[in-house]
């Protein structure tokens, strides 16, 4: 396969899927999958980066959270994003994301502005792996 990530249809909402070699790159790729329901990818320069930190019980919540928390730096920093890197740590019942977002200034002539996404749910998520191809997705509330 060589889709990093993948839009589905969903009623109201939009279905987002990461796809990667590690659960680290599958969360990545989530995130591009988000900002790219919101801009287009190609016309964000990765000018400058925020740091995002997270913690969850299990993966799935952590996919949640690190995606909720892009969003709300994108609105406090009034930014958008293209770029992503993730490490995860942890196991059992405690999960540790720490995170890079890439990007610049939104500016919605420029980015293409397109539908704004207003939080990622925990509807039809799941983090998992088939193969060698870990996968995360959820539902984001747009």
């Amino acid at each position: 396969m060589n889709a990093t990530y993948k839009l589905f249809e969903h009623e109201a909402d939009v279905g987002i899927r990461g796809y990667g070699a590690s659960v680290e790159e599958a969360f990545e790729n989530g995130a591009k999958a988000m900002f790219s329901v919101m801009v287009d990818l190609e016309k964000v320069e990765a000018k400058r980066g925020v740091e995002v930190r997270c913690e969850a019980e299990d993966l799935e919540g952590l996919f949640v959270e690190w995606l909720n928390q892009l969003l709300a730096k994108k609105d406090i920093e009034e930014m958008t994003y293209s770029k992503f890197k993730v490490t995860i740590q942890g196991r059992d019942n405690s999960h540790n994301l720490k995170g890079l977002a890439l990007g610049e200034e939104l500016n919605p002539s420029k980015h293409g502005a397109k539908t704004e996404v207003k939080a990622a749910t925990y509807h039809m998520l799941k983090v998992t792996q088939e193969g060698d191809l870990f996968i995360a997705q959820c539902v984001v509330d747009v």
